[in-house]
């Protein structure tokens, strides 16, 4: 349904990403002619999108009104809140980006490899910063990355407080809780649409400190006598600073490997976020003089990523690092729903090297960065939404997100379960659900950006599921005969060529027949080719292949 005119002091909200997907978050909110942004993220491929390196948000809403883009905010640094900000940027260079001193760092660090210098502006918690139609007041929340915000929009259509992802962490690191007493506030102006991260919305209870994980890398080093390589998420500086102080209480040695580690961190030491014991960091080229016994590597590669540090040292192609009996291997990370394969068979992979190899399933080495249901419900009690709108989560996520909600007093037709692309409209204290537009999935495939859809997609997964068979063959156009061929070639078929040999003779009668009609095109004759090995293939081979024919008229 075609979402009707905007009118005026009405908000209306559109998520062109993360609802229905871990990943891609991005909102678009317009009151009065002027559009704002929060958060402009990436969501990684799964298996059955091969190629594919990245997944944008779809663009295409806002491709008419990139001069009504009065900023973006984001909320955080992670990958699926900044990662599509150079695609967007490059549609319109000068769009304001606005966030936290660490957040800020890490885009305009993305940015460069893009070639892009931005405008923009630095906040904290406490400012207010008025964009357009909307007053935007920054709250600090605690998350598995320094510097998170919320934001609480004051409009004309009403009141939004958007959490971002975060947690109620009580005794986090880095002394930074989630600002209650500041939800508190904005529930004192009241709340009219509180949009809620629900990614741990399925689970019970709360979710652990990170304080709790130090004691547990200790007692994995002390029983370390090898290599110890710990892959964790390149942004989590609060794990990468308990590595750094456990490395330093047992005299090893700490080396940062994988490009977006060595960048990350050396940024969050420049901002004082992390704290580097003195003596333990050392560099990857120095790191044959230190006995193996003191050695630490802090990578990335948690999730299996191929090209990721982790993977080349299990499959024996990184240029200096190698693992084997003794050493030990932590995955210090949450598990990326899509990612749990590639997780598995490099945990295998590794294991079969020799090394031990500790992950969340056998020992507490991580904890989540998102608020589980006891703290959710907090959430909800402190802030009294007139209206929810779960968001960040996959559809199971977002329905358990709404489902708290209705517990707490929100009734239940005031709590919008939406997908990409659904358009809310907020006036008046009142949200509702007035239509939708476009919004798909926009592949990053090498250096092309959209030019792939699904169709494009199923043709790769045939190729690599079923195999792919070519037909070849020569015509005389003009007496209708076959010169040469029909001629099969097959890749990723287990059977040797020779296996057509049977079908060759019903492929050639017909192609004979199709030439047998004057009016049959080059593309008929082809069709009439493709249909018989098709049949036969499903039938014979019990496979249904990518079949390519190919008539040449001479």
């Amino acid at each position: 349904m075609t979402p009707p005119k905007l009118q005026n002091n009405t908000v209306r909200i559109v998520p062109l990403g993360g609802l229905g997907d871990i990943g891609r978050n991005m909102t678009v909110f317009e009151c009065n002619g002027r559009l704002l942004i929060v958060d402009c993220g990436v969501l990684f491929p799964e298996e059955n999108q091969p190629g594919v390196d990245l997944i944008l948000p779809d663009f295409s809403y806002l491709e008419d009104r990139l001069d009504d883009i009065d900023a973006i905010i984001l909320t955080h640094g992670h990958e699926d809140h900044i990662g599509a900000v150079p695609y967007l940027l490059r549609m319109r260079n000068d769009i304001p980006l606005i966030g936290s001193s660490f957040t800020i760092a890490l885009v305009e660090a993305k940015l460069a490899e893009h070639r892009i210098t931005p405008y923009s502006l630095v906040v904290k918690e406490g400012d207010v910063e008025q964009l357009g139609a909307f007053e935007c007041e920054f709250i600090a929340v605690n998350h598995s990355i320094p510097d998170a915000l919320a934001v609480f929009m004051r409009s004309p259509g009403g009141n939004i407080l958007i959490t971002g992802d975060f947690k109620m962490d009580q005794l986090p690191l880095d002394g930074r809780i989630t600002d209650l007493r500041a939800f508190a506030r904005a529930a004192d102006e009241g709340v009219d649409l509180f949009m809620v991260d629900s990614t741990n919305a399925e689970v019970p209870g709360f979710v652990r400190s990170e304080g709790e994980i130090g004691p547990v890398l200790e007692s994995v080093f002390a029983q370390a006598h090898g290599q110890i390589v710990v892959a964790s998420f390149a942004s989590h500086v609060h794990r990468v600073q308990q590595v750094l102080d456990t490395a330093a209480q047992f005299a090893r040695k700490v080396c940062f490997v994988g490009r977006s580690m060595v960048r990350n961190m050396t940024i969050a030491s420049e901002l004082g976020l992390l704290s580097i014991p003195e003596g333990v960091l050392v560099d990857l080229a120095d790191i044959e003089q230190i006995p193996e016994r003191e050695r630490v590597f802090m990578s990335t590669g948690s999730q299996g990523e191929p090209m990721a540090v982790l993977s080349r040292i299990a499959s024996g192609t990184h240029k200096k690092i190698g693992v084997g009996e003794g050493d030990t291997v932590i995955f210090a990370s949450s598990l990326i729903p899509g990612n749990e394969n590639s997780i598995y068979r490099l945990i295998n992979g590794l294991t079969k090297l020799g090394a031990r190899v500790v992950h969340q399933g056998i020992a507490p080495v991580h904890v989540s960065g998102h608020c589980a249901q006891g703290e959710l419900l907090y959430a909800y009690n402190i802030v009294e939404p007139l209206n929810v709108m779960p968001i960040h989560g996959e559809a199971r996520h977002l329905v358990a997100n709404g489902g708290l909600a209705v517990k707490t007093g929100v009734p239940a037709q005031n709590v919008m379960l939406c997908e990409d692309g659904t358009v809310v409209d907020l006036h008046d204290g009142v949200a509702r659900i007035v239509g939708s537009v476009p919004c798909g999935y926009v592949f990053v495939d090498g250096s092309s950006v959209g030019e792939i859809d699904e169709p494009f997609l199923t043709d790769r997964r045939t190729l690599g599921q079923e195999g792919f068979i070519a037909i070849f063959a020569v015509v005389d156009g003009q007496n209708r005969s076959v010169i040469a061929g029909p001629h099969i070639q097959a890749r990723g078929i287990a059977e040797d060529d020779t296996v057509f040999d049977s079908i060759l003779p019903q492929v050639q009668r017909a192609l004979e027949d199709a030439l047998a009609k004057e009016s049959s095109s080059t593309y008929q004759m082809q069709q009439a080719m493709r249909r018989v090995v098709g049949r036969w293939a499903a039938k014979k081979l019990r496979r249904a292949p990518m079949i390519i024919p190919t008539v040449i008229e001479a």
